[in-house]
This record gives structure tokens, C-alpha cells and sequence, in this order.
């Protein structure tokens, strides 16, 4: 049945798809669609704006006009499809053991040739473990234990060349893709590293792009779900490889 209530409606010509509203709903009522946030479905939100303050273009805006009735039930079953989705998409590892998803921590040295000349040796490799993608790393892998944590958005390293030398060295790396993998997935991923492996510290690496910028928030809500305080910075890069800010 419609009503007139207050509802969640997005300013299109302000929006930039960025996705730091989706993750900042809690119904699941909002989703980028061709680049723009959308309300799914009217019964979804509730109207209450909680998305509002985390919109940095100020699109979203609480209106009054006819929708359908906020619906808890109809909520409840979306938010278990999402989840059911997330898991349906989630990497499985191979009865035999898939090379992708075998946890490995070696000695980047071990990446150098003795006999390597100077020019090679100072772009050698500082990762010191396997794997590096957010969804193929489980929480209880032990090169996260006490680990420095570096999260980078997965189009740093090809545009910032000196990621290995300047920010990835001593430090346990997680790669993923904030704007096309499942924002609740890594979330949830995060918050259990936060609860159980003793992060000492935490950096974020992303893009200049808007696309990017949902990555800090997923990192800072796995934070706060797993009532830690871990110490953390945020750098970010231009599309030329300069870093533009870190804070």
C-alpha cells in the first residue's frame, strides 16, 4: 500500500557513483546502477537518511512523497539474498588445492638473483606472502598475525610504480576492487581480521578516482564492527602515478 512518507531520493547530476551510500545502508536499499546511486525498491528504505553524511557530492537528500510502506520482512529477505548471492560468487578452492588460494609466506629476497644487477635489484619484489586478494585471503592466515596491514585498491599497483619500495615492504598486503567486488563481502572480511589477528597498523591505498573512495570506508567500518582501535592512513594516487595525499 503507498503512502506519503519521507523516502531517499538521489540527485543524479551530483551523484559520481562513488558507492559510499550503499555501503552506508544498512537495508540494502541503494545499489549503482549505470553509474548512479538508485533506491531498489521503495520498501527497502526507510527513509531515516542515514546514507546522507556519507555522500561526499551531498546528492541524496530526504524528500516526502507517495511510496510503498517500509517493510522489515521484505528488508530481511533482500539482505539474505545479497548474502547468499556474495557467497554463490565467492571463489571456491579446488578439492586438490588451487595454486591461487594456497597460503604462502616467503622471504622477498627470495624474489632476488645474487648475480642481478643493481638497476634490477632495486625494483625487486617486497610482497612476502601468497595470496594477496581480499577475498582469497582467509582472516586466520598467518602472515596477518601482528601484521602491518596494507590494503590497496587493485589499479595502484599498475599506475604507482614504486608501491614494492616505498609502501608494500614489511607489510602484509590485501589487493581488491572496491567499485565491481561485493562491498558487504570485504566488510565482514575486514571485521574479522580486526577481531582476531592483532592488526599493529593499517594503511589504505587508493586511486584519485570516485570509484575508489569506497575502499577507506569498507576498511573504517571493519574497524569499528570489530571494536578495535588499530591505527590508520589513507594515501592517495593520480592516475599518473604522483601521490597526491596521504592522511
Amino acid at each position: 500500500m503507498k503512502v506519503t512518507r519521507k523516502i531517499i531520493e538521489s540527485d543524479d547530476e551530483r551523484c559520481d557513483g562513488c558507492g559510499n551510500c550503499v555501503i552506508a545502508c544498512a537495508e540494502g536499499a541503494l545499489q549503482i546502477i549505470d553509474g548512479k546511486a538508485k533506491v531498489l525498491s521503495d520498501n527497502l528504505c526507510d527513509g531515516l537518511g542515514a546514507c546522507i553524511g556519507d555522500c561526499p557530492q551531498d546528492a541524496l537528500n530526504i524528500i516526502e512523497r507517495e511510496a510503498e510502506d517500509f517493510d522489515e520482512e521484505a528488508v530481511e529477505k533482500h539482505l539474505e539474498a545479497q548474502k547468499a548471492k556474495a557467497g554463490e560468487e565467492a571463489p571456491a578452492a579446488m578439492p586438490c588445492g588451487c595454486p591461487s588460494t594456497q597460503i604462502q609466506s616467503f622471504s622477498p629476497a627470495d624474489c632476488k638473483s645474487a648475480n642481478a644487477p643493481k638497476s634490477i635489484e632495486k625494483s625487486a619484489s617486497a610482497l612476502a606472502h601468497w595470496p594477496v586478494q581480499v577475498r582469497l585471503i582467509p582472516p586466520t592466515a598467518p602472515f596477518l598475525k601482528g601484521a602491518d596491514l596494507l590494503v590497496v585498491a587493485d589499479c595502484v599497483p599498475v599506475a604507482f610504480p614504486s608501491l614494492h619500495g616505498d609502501y608494500l615492504e614489511g607489510k602484509a598486503v590485501m589487493v581488491g576492487c572496491p567499485k565491481f567486488d561485493d562491498a558487504q563481502e570485504y566488510i565482514d572480511k575486514f571485521t574479522e581480521i580486526f577481531k582476531i589477528a592483532g592488526v599493529k597498523s593499517v594503511t589504505t591505498m587508493v586511486m584519485e578516482v570516485p570509484c575508489c573512495s569506497g575502499l577507506p570506508m569498507m576498511v573504517k567500518k571493519g574497524i569499528e564492527a570489530a571494536g578495535v582501535d588499530v591505527p590508520s592512513r589513507q594515501v592517495t594516487i593520480s592516475t599518473r602515478g604522483e601521490v597526491l595525499e596521504e592522511k
